[in-house]
């Protein structure tokens, strides 16, 4: 009895475990193939804040997005 409470606890704990690899693996393709902010975005937001952004300015930001995404 004692064992089959522990096969049904390890059973859950691995179960937890794959479903959470498998759900950050597909999070990180859906994110990258579907990032939340783009070049517009960046721009509209530098020039709310009163800035006008060059294009180096939005690949710097674009750059680190994707840096903290991988």
């Amino acid at each position: 009895m004692l064992a089959d409470i522990l096969l049904v606890l390890l059973g859950v704990v691995i179960g937890a475990i794959v479903g959470f690899l498998l759900a950050r693996t597909y999070m990180k393709k859906y994110m990258k193939k579907n990032p939340p902010i783009n070049e517009q975005m960046v721009k509209a937001m530098m020039s709310g804040m009163g800035r006008t952004p060059s294009q180096k300015q939005v690949n710097q930001v674009m750059k680190q997005m994707t840096k903290y995404m991988d």
